[in-house]
C-alpha cells in the first residue's frame, strides 16, 4: 500500500496489483489526487488541432506531481537495464540556437541531452531524451501509465501557477518583474536572454505548486501523453497504426510567448513516438484503483481546492 503524506486519507479502494517486473526500488516520487469532474478540453480561439471545444468527464485519477527527473529514470535504468531509444539510434534532436533549427546530435542521450561535450543533465531536473516507447516503459514498471491528453489537460486546468492561473492566449509570463514559468525570453529563434535564470529545462518545482499540487504544468518541458494525434472527435481506440504521432502537452523552455505559447492548457505538440528531444519529457498517471506500492508516496491537494474542482458530472465521459 502506498504511503500517504499530506490532507486527506488514502483512499479505500487503492490496492497493490502484482508487476510482471521486479523492481528493486519503490519511486522516490509523489502521486497527487485528481478528482472527478467535467472540464471545457480545447481553444475555439486557438490553432485548429484545439477546435472544437467540447466538455469531457474525468473519473478522478492520480498524477505525479512533477514531471519525472533525471535521477528517478536513473534509478530504473539501473534497476531494469534499460536502454533508450536515442542510444539505440546512437543520436537525438538537440535545438541549434545558432542556426534555428532542429539536429540530430551523435550519442546525445538522457545523460547528456545536448551530446558528448555538454553539461549533464541536472539530477532535479526532468530527464529528456525519451522517446514515447522510453516514456512508457518507465511509467509500466512500476504498475502506471502515461495520462491521455485529456487528462492532462483536466489537471492543467486546476491551476497552471501558484496563484491557480491557466495560461491563455496573450497572457504574460511575467508577473511583478518574476517569470512564472520556464520558457523561451529574447527573440526566437535567434536570441535567448535566459531572463529566468535558465537556458534550457529548470529543477522541478523551482517556479512554484499550483493548486491541484502538481508543480511544471506550465513550460519546462513538453509531456509525453498516450494519445495519437488525432482531431478531436475521434476516438482514440480508431488509431490502429502503431507509428501514428503521439501529443505532448505543456510547452517547453523552448516555447515563445511571441511565438507557440505551447504552455498555455489547450495547447497541442505532436512527434513520432520514436522521436527523442532535449525539451520533451513524461510524467506518469494511474487509475486510483490500479496503482501499485512501487508507485511512490500519495499526496493530497488542500480540501477546499478539490471540493472547488470536483462536480457531478451528467454527461457521457468523451471516449479516448
Amino acid at each position: 500500500m502506498m504511503e500517504s503524506r499530506g490532507n486527506g486519507r488514502e483512499p479505500a479502494n487503492v490496492s497493490a496489483v502484482p508487476l510482471d517486473v521486479r523492481l528493486a526500488h519503490a519511486r522516490d516520487a509523489d502521486l497527487v489526487t485528481i478528482p472527478a469532474g467535467t472540464v471545457s478540453i480545447g481553444d475555439d480561439g486557438g490553432p485548429r488541432d484545439e477546435r472544437p471545444t467540447f466538455l469531457y468527464v474525468s473519473h478522478p485519477f492520480l498524477m505525479d506531481r512533477t514531471p519525472v527527473t533525471v535521477s528517478q529514470f536513473a534509478t530504473f535504468v539501473k534497476d531494469e537495464h534499460f536502454k533508450t531509444s536515442a542510444e539505440g539510434y546512437g543520436y537525438a534532436g538537440v535545438f541549434d540556437e545558432r542556426q534555428g533549427a532542429w539536429i540530430a546530435v551523435r550519442e546525445a542521450t538522457w545523460q547528456v541531452p545536448e551530446g558528448p561535450g555538454t553539461s549533464k543533465a541536472h539530477d532535479n531536473h526532468p530527464v529528456t531524451q525519451v522517446s514515447w516507447y522510453d516514456a512508457n516503459a518507465f511509467c509500466a514498471a512500476y504498475g502506471m501509465r502515461l495520462p491521455t491528453e485529456f487528462e492532462w489537460e483536466r489537471a492543467a486546468r486546476m491551476g497552471q501557477t501558484s496563484d491557480g492561473h491557466v495560461f491563455t492566449a496573450g497572457d504574460s509570463i511575467e508577473v511583478s518583474h518574476r517569470y512564472q514559468l520556464n520558457a523561451w525570453q529574447g527573440t526566437f529563434p535567434l536570441l535567448n536572454t535566459a531572463a529566468d535564470g535558465y537556458r534550457t529545462t529548470s529543477p522541478v518545482g523551482v517556479f512554484g505548486t499550483a493548486p491541484s499540487g502538481l508543480t511544471d504544468m506550465a513550460g519546462n518541458v513538453w509531456e509525453w501523453t498516450s494519445s495519437s494525434y488525432l482531431p478531436y472527435g475521434i476516438p482514440n481506440q480508431s488509431a490502429t497504426q502503431q507509428d501514428l504521432d503521439k501529443v505532448s502537452r505543456g510547452g517547453s523552455f523552448l516555447c515563445s510567448p511571441q511565438f507557440c505559447q505551447g504552455y498555455r492548457a489547450s495547447a497541442r505538440n505532436h512527434t513520432s513516438p520514436d522521436t527523442s528531444l532535449e525539451n520533451i519529457g513524461f510524467r506518469c498517471a494511474a487509475d486510483v484503483n490500479k496503482v501499485t506500492g512501487l508507485a511512490g508516496h500519495l499526496i493530497y491537494p488542500p480540501a477546499p481546492i478539490t471540493r472547488a474542482f470536483s462536480s457531478h458530472p451528467t454527461i457521457q465521459e468523451v471516449a479516448q
